[in-house]
């Protein structure tokens, strides 16, 4: 892999991950652009207890432009875009609408192909491997920034999830505080290890899950499931078979063989709902351990997460949507109207021959 950093004409940043070590990254943007201006500010609700961003800027940010004025195709002639160059393998650059910005974190933006009607499931391993490689970089870069606690790198796909942009990309939040679910999975563990004498929450979880009948697939290094309290019609925990804390963590074996796992777990979403159906909307997460400390959490250290991923569809059958209601909105209590056992058989049941 070859990595460029390069900044864009308002001061973002902006780097080329590379295949090969010898692509020459030179273009320069050429757009009038005026210095981003942010108003993101972090509240916090007293009575829940978690932050929100308050980010007024963000009304303004493109919304589902034609193909052909596309902000995350290369540039091409006159037709200038975020991407100065020609062409590209995999680009990381800041947000222009962040959510988050300056003392209050930072938002990116992942590309994974130059290709605008590809998705990350027609990727090859090569490219799905140098995407992973992108997220470890900036994870590791982020977590030096001193306002970032927790990065959190994720994928949107589908106009029915919210996305504005359809070529095919993702995004990375870097917090300034451990995030509200983050903390769930921390109190749990620590919970879990002060009743158990000292077992691991995370490990227990899998144990469980691999000599269940909830494994979707599974590989040396990683093995996907339905997990017993899904809260999504379709939903897979993606975790490495060593425990990790986050994707820095992972060695060599893991890091090859991602990319051949990943890709038939989003290649079976594909398929779940049948010949004909439009690609399935999905939500694709990873968790990683927050960077500062974790004195809250008693008896937790980093080493006690698991980093994992978790992809789930808000399509619940074919033609509808799973939306969240009265429940899973104003309390927070999810209703599955698919079995989680269901589920896993459906996912086994359309592995690619």
């Amino acid at each position: 892999m070859k990595k460029t950093s390069t900044r864009l004409a308002d001061g973002r940043e902006l780097i080329y991950y590379d295949l090969r070590d010898d692509s020459v990254r030179n273009a320069t943007d050429r757009r009038p652009l005026d210095r981003t201006v942010t108003t993101s500010e972090i509240r916090r609700d007293p009575l829940l207890g978690d932050s929100v961003a308050i980010a007024s800027h963000r009304q303004g940010r493109t919304y589902h432009p034609p193909a052909d004025e596309c902000p995350l195709c290369p540039s091409a002639g006159d037709r200038l875009s975020e991407i100065p160059d020609s062409s590209y393998d995999v680009v990381v650059f800041e947000n222009r609408f962040p959510s988050l910005a300056g003392d209050s974190g930072r938002c990116e933006v992942v590309c994974f192909t130059s290709d605008h009607n590809a998705s990350f499931g027609e990727l090859t391993e090569e490219q799905a491997g140098l995407v992973l490689e992108a997220w470890t970089d900036r994870t590791s870069e982020l977590s030096h920034l001193p306002s970032v606690e927790q990065v959190f790198c994720f994928e949107n796909r589908g106009a029915e999830i919210g996305v504005t942009l359809q070529h095919p990309h993702g995004q990375i939040y870097a917090y300034p505080f451990t995030t509200p679910r983050t903390a769930l999975m921390l109190r749990s563990a620590a919970t879990h290890k002060e009743m158990t004498g000292g077992e691991n929450l995370f490990d227990a979880v899998l144990e469980r899950e691999l000599a269940g009948e909830r494994v979707v697939l599974e590989g040396e290094h990683w093995v996907a499931f339905v997990p017993y309290a899904a809260h999504w019609p379709y939903e897979v925990h993606l975790y490495p078979k060593r425990r990790v804390p986050d994707l820095l963590g992972l060695d060599e074996g893991a890091r090859t063989e991602f990319p051949k796992v990943y890709l038939e777990l989003l290649r079976r979403f594909d398929r779940i709902f049948g010949e004909g159906e439009a690609p399935t909307p999905y939500i694709a997460a990873w968790h990683q351990a927050p960077f500062g400390a974790l004195e809250e959490f008693d008896g937790v250290v980093r080493e006690d997460f698991a980093l994992h991923l978790e992809l789930f569809t808000i399509r619940r059958t074919s033609g509808k949507l799973k939306f969240l209601a009265g429940s899973e909105s104003g309390m927070n209590v999810f209703i599955n109207d698919v079995p989680p056992e269901r589920a896993a058989e459906r996912l086994r049941e359309v592995a690619s021959s």
